[in-house]
């Protein structure tokens, strides 16, 4: 799966987890993987990995962290109506597309 994926999340939306292990849960989006199809959620899906002793950490240990999931888990939720919602596209006047929450029509974002 080398092609891009067009994802409906970006690094720094509030996501909501629709299933898995921790449905239910929200969080901050720390990075979007769009070659994977994948983002990592602040606080949701945290595996343990167990690591030899190096220079960075001459303890070793069991160290506790967040892994990757499929984007299609996730609903964005809307920073004005602050509930999980899908989005569209909208053109504006001076042809930009923004996203926009389909529930109360507020603009989350601009592209660039």
């Amino acid at each position: 799966m080398s092609e891009t994926v067009k994802m409906h999340v970006k690094k720094g939306d509030t996501v909501k987890v629709l299933s898995g292990k921790d449905k239910g849960k929200e969080g901050k989006v720390i990075q979007a993987l769009p070659k994977k199809g994948k983002i990592v959620v602040e606080g949701v899906n945290k595996v343990k990995r167990h690591t030899k002793p190096s220079a960075k950490m001459p303890q070793g240990g069991i160290v506790v962290k967040e892994a990757a999931f499929h984007s299609a888990k996730v609903m964005l939720v809307c920073p004005s109506c602050k509930e999980p919602t899908r989005i569209k596209k909208t053109a504006l006047a001076n042809g930009v597309l923004a996203r926009t929450c389909k529930k109360c029509n507020e603009i989350i974002d601009q592209d660039k």
